[in-house]
């Protein structure tokens, strides 16, 4: 495992960190999490040189700090850095971030967090903290040896991301989205070299999208891939193209699976700041232009997935959110759920208007048809489960 400078703290972080955010779950109810795979994904990341841990209050409709409590108790805590977040939108006062701080240790079953982060801050929500005084709150905090290090996670535009920053002199980390796709997305490459400028740690996450630039790629741009010298999986030119950059400290993987923690593990082993040359620089730039023409999912609307049996309407809804992805450059959900005020509405209003409730992605019964005939081989039923989450209305 290779390791990195952390901002101004006189400690090493592993250049993967582990997002308990994705664990493999029973059924379709995220609660449920499938724990003797999850334990196993995160002992091998751990015993392969993992040191940071990151989960929040909601992730895992709740059980995901529980999970994480419970496996670290079995004798990985002491060299495990941990990281949790303060849900701000559940938030209206200071004995609000009592009572959740006072749960998460309990959940964690520790005695203290050793990064606690504002959670998913836009302009909004950090005027709401500055109201309540979150700075004097988490200063007690830290004197009292609950808390050691502070920071934020970050879903707004640049500026006000300058403006978190600069807003209090004590920060240590930020957590930012940053991927190939969209460099100049929310913090950017702007924000990225500013936080580190300041003595940040910058944590990434969505380094691959949220898993879409880990499917296999459409024929036109898997030839620009095949252009490379060295060769590498998708995944694994997402993964390298962030730790490419000097001021990233820790780049975090959402893993459902054993063999993204193996293939993970294995990419963060070979990479180094300035590893990619500028001729890979140039072949990843040509793909995100190829993709932006594709959209990101890398559908091409063949439509050999229709029709299907159930009536979904699978190229248009795809059409759709590649639409949404590419103008608003998929802001994530919050971990309840919820949309963040300042998101674009625009494309999801779109979907409901002109999309017949027969036609919907939550009509999907999970038959499989349409994977086997798609020719770019995408988890069409998982996509279809997040377009249901992030556009429909109920009727």
């Amino acid at each position: 495992m290779k390791y990195r400078t952390f901002g101004k703290l006189d400690w090493k972080v592993s250049a993967l960190g582990f997002g308990v955010l994705r664990l493999p779950i029973i059924g379709n109810d995220p609660g449920n999490i499938e724990e003797l795979k999850s334990e196993k994904m995160i002992r091998y990341a751990i015993d392969h040189g993992v040191n940071y841990i990151d989960t929040a209050y909601t992730y895992h409709g709740g059980k995901s700090e529980g999970f994480v409590g419970n496996f670290l108790k079995k004798g990985y805590r002491e060299n495990e850095k941990l990281a949790t977040k303060m849900p701000t939108w559940l938030v209206h006062s200071q004995a609000d971030m009592d009572k959740f701080l006072f749960e998460q240790l309990n959940r964690l079953q520790t005695d203290h967090v050793d990064f606690y982060l504002l959670h998913g801050l836009d302009k909004e929500e950090w005027t709401k903290m500055l109201k309540l005084n979150v700075f004097d709150w988490m200063e007690k905090k830290i004197k009292s040896g609950k808390i050691i290090h502070v920071g934020f996670s970050f879903h707004d535009e640049y500026d006000v991301f300058q403006d978190i920053v600069d807003g209090y002199d004590k920060w240590d980390l930020c957590q930012i989205q940053f991927n190939y796709m969209d460099p100049e997305y929310q913090a950017g490459t702007k924000g990225l070299k500013y936080a580190a400028s300041k003595g940040l740690g910058v944590v990434i996450m969505c380094p691959i999208a949220g898993g879409l630039l880990a499917v296999t790629p459409p024929e036109e741009v898997q030839a620009i891939w095949d252009e490379a010298e060295t060769k590498r999986t998708p995944a694994d030119w997402a993964l390298q193209w962030v730790w490419n950059h000097s001021e990233v400290s820790v780049v975090l993987s959402g893993m459902s699976t054993i063999d993204q923690v193996v293939e993970n593990v294995t990419s963060a082993d070979r990479s180094n700041p300035g590893i990619l040359t500028n001729n890979e620089l140039d072949i990843i730039a040509r793909v995100r232009k190829k993709y932006r023409e594709y959209g990101l999912l890398g559908c091409t609307g063949c439509q050999y997935c229709v029709p299907c049996p159930e009536g979904v309407d699978i190229p248009q809804i795809f059409a759709l959110y590649n639409e949404y992805f590419m103008k608003s450059s998929a802001r994530a959900l919050r971990s309840d759920g919820s949309i963040p005020d300042s998101r674009d509405k625009t494309i999801i209003q779109k979907y409901n208007d002109i999309m017949p409730p027969e036609k919907k992605a939550k009509k999907c019964i999970k038959c499989g048809q349409c994977e086997e005939k798609c020719p770019q081989h995408l988890p069409i039923q998982n996509l279809l489960r997040k377009v249901s989450s992030l556009f429909e209305t109920e009727n």
